[in-house]
């Protein structure tokens, strides 16, 4: 039910000729004067005029409409007015009470002269609580909370600009931020947001339904998390755990989990567990890790396996590589993972080949390790590239293209298009988040800001080809760097598996302390291709379509540390770059990632809190400008 006021007054200023059209009011002077006393018996009342007697307004929405008050002498006093079920008016708008029912508020105007003679006028506000494909500006209802944070943003310096409001005021921002900037506005079901009670309900419904050609849906990122906790994520790149990456070759009974890589200096690779990438987990906590098919079994799986917090002790039962079975127990910790985890220069016959384990976009902290290691690369003269994404799952756009360009060079980059952000048809000339003129993001020959001062030259290898080693892990800003750079005719050979299939994005969204993922654009490279949904998909004979990419379809097998050069992927790569030829392929173990959102009964990571934290590392991101110039 609505909030019931019995009488609420709200009294329009400034006073006199500020605002309203008083027929009393002298010109000129500048001069502040009392009002003359009033003749004897003046008996004329104040005419008080709204410009209509009948308004209809959206729950929490505005409209412009007049008030004037004249009297034969002057008005001393008013116009107030005075609303019976909520409504507030002021500078000639009203703004409608947030409802959660259809409402009408009567709201009176009333202006009193110095003889005590008072005229009144009244407005009738039809408020309805919602009305399908009717939607307010979302500026009315942004930064209006049910639950309001105080102090100082850490990450902008400022105060938070959030105001006490309620749920309904978050509700209808996220129904008319989603239709005014979502990609596929028109096809989200415009839902009575009054009857939702949790605000992230309702958002999850906010998206297309639709699905791509191959069966999968269409929107497969579109999720939100605390604005601390992604805040945290984006400026340190920490987060609870043991610097380990899980493989699920197979999440569900009977599972095959993996470690995919570790941290240096985490407590996965610290006595006593010493794990190392291959190791297969056989028990954690004492529940079968492998056949254990009870919700309570999955419950203790996933609590182990993705700790929330520091210092919880867990028990493993693991089998190295060497065949060797060994139980032990490990302490979470705040965990830094470095983005650029491997980089390095091996000779095979004639070729220099340098190899760059780059395993995220989406911290800050990936601008710098990049520059850094392609700089070394670019001292050690390497002919041959090979850059290892099979787990990156994307991140910031702009470092994307920082790291296109230290591939590729100014020869075949400058002036042209890296990624053209396309927004929905309501956007074709201005960038809705920006404000902004549309413009393609170039391929950055300078540094960003992220971590580095902006406007430093970057360090450039110069290649005409680079090999992409890919799994379905490989997605968002990653997959921008295989069509950016083939956009301006870089050759990549692919080495791996199908990629995610993400050629969409976002700006990051905060409102009352959540943080908001919902696709806003699409990107194009030069020659205008973006159609990749289903991934980039490795081939070994000549490509039929623009998704198609010459390469080797190899396994992700877990035998060999990655950049060993006899593990397959990246064997693979060095036999390709001797020879022109891939080794007989096979089918890849690792499932994709729409499917492995919907596994069968008892497969881990199916919370709330797992899934968006596998969304988050499968994003194209982009930040406004003043973002950029952050420091964190």
């Amino acid at each position: 039910m609505p909030s019931r006021l019995s009488s609420k007054r709200f009294l329009i200023t400034p006073t006199l000729c500020a605002t309203f059209v008083l027929a009393s009011c002298g010109g000129g002077g500048g001069t502040t004067t009392s009002p003359p006393p009033p003749p004897t018996g003046d008996t004329t009342a104040p005419t008080v005029t709204f410009s209509t007697n009948t308004l209809t307004v959206q729950s929490g929405g505005t409209s412009a409409i007049t008030l004037t008050a004249t009297d034969n002498i002057a008005v001393t006093s008013g116009p107030t007015v005075t609303c019976t079920n909520g409504g507030s008016f002021a500078n000639n708008t009203f703004t409608g009470p947030s409802v959660t029912v259809d409402t009408t508020s009567v709201c009176t105007a009333t202006a009193s002269d110095a003889a005590g003679n008072t005229g009144s006028s009244t407005l009738t506000v039809t408020v309805p609580s919602w009305t399908s494909a009717q939607f307010e500006n979302e500026g009315l209802f942004k930064n209006k909370c049910d639950i309001i944070r105080t102090g100082t943003n850490p990450a902008t310096g400022n105060p938070y600009a959030d105001t006490q409001a309620t749920l309904q005021h978050e509700l209808q921002w996220l129904r008319s931020w989603s239709d005014n900037t979502y990609l596929w506005y028109n096809e989200i079901e415009d839902k009575n947001p009054n009857t939702f009670t949790d605000k992230l309900v309702y958002f999850k419904q906010l998206k297309t339904t639709a699905t791509t050609s191959s069966g999968t849906d269409k929107d497969q990122f579109h999720f939100s998390m605390t604005t601390e906790e992604y805040q945290e994520r984006v400026s340190s790149g920490s987060s609870a755990g043991y610097g380990i990456r899980w493989a699920f070759i197979q999440s569900s009974p009977p599972r095959d989990i993996r470690i995919a890589y570790t941290e240096a200096n985490a407590p996965a690779t610290t006595a006593p567990a010493n794990l190392a990438r291959g190791a297969v987990i056989l028990e954690v906590d004492g529940v079968d890790a492998i056949n254990g098919g009870t919700q309570a079994n999955v419950d203790v799986l996933n609590g182990a396996l993705f700790p929330s917090a520091e210092n919880e002790q867990h028990t493993f039962k693991v089998r190295d590589l060497d065949g060797t079975e060994r139980t032990f127990s490990m302490t979470s910790a705040t965990v830094t993972s470095n983005p650029v985890n491997t980089s390095k220069t091996i000779t095979v016959g004639t070729d220099k080949i340098g190899y760059v384990l780059f395993n995220t976009f989406g911290t800050r902290s990936a601008e710098e390790q990049l520059v850094d290691a392609f700089a070394t690369l670019a001292t050690q003269n390497i002919t041959e590239l090979v850059l290892d994404l099979r787990y990156n799952g994307g991140g910031f756009l702009d470092i994307s293209s920082e790291l296109a360009y230290m591939i590729a060079g100014a020869a075949p980059t400058t002036g042209k298009k890296y990624d053209d952000v396309i927004f929905n048809d309501k956007h074709t000339v201005t960038n809705p988040v920006t404000g902004r003129a549309l413009a393609a993001t170039p391929f950055h020959s300078t540094t960003q800001g992220f971590t580095l001062v902006s406007g430093q030259a970057l360090p450039a290898l110069n290649l005409s080809k680079v090999y992409v080693l890919s799994t379905s892990r490989t997605c968002s800003a990653s997959e921008a760097l295989i069509n950016g750079l083939r956009g301006v005719n870089v050759e990549v050979v692919l080495i791996g598996s199908t990629t995610c299939g993400k050629p969409y994005g976002f700006y990051t969204t905060d409102n009352c302390g959540e943080t908001y993922f919902s696709i806003q654009f699409r990107g194009e490279n030069e020659k205008g291709f973006g159609d990749y949904a289903d991934g980039f998909v490795p081939v070994t004979t000549a490509p039929s379509n623009q998704a198609e990419v010459a390469g080797c379809l190899i396994e992700d097998d877990y035998t060999a540390l990655l950049g060993d050069q006899s593990e397959k992927m990246f064997a693979a790569a060095l036999n390709h770059i001797s020879t022109g030829n891939c080794p007989t392929a096979v089918t890849p173990q690792e499932v994709r990632e729409d499917k492995f959102f919907r596994d069968p009964a008892a497969a881990l990571m199916q919370t709330p809190r797992l899934k968006r934290l596998q969304m988050l590392e499968q994003s194209n991101i982009l930040t406004a400008p003043e973002a950029l110039v952050q420091k964190d």
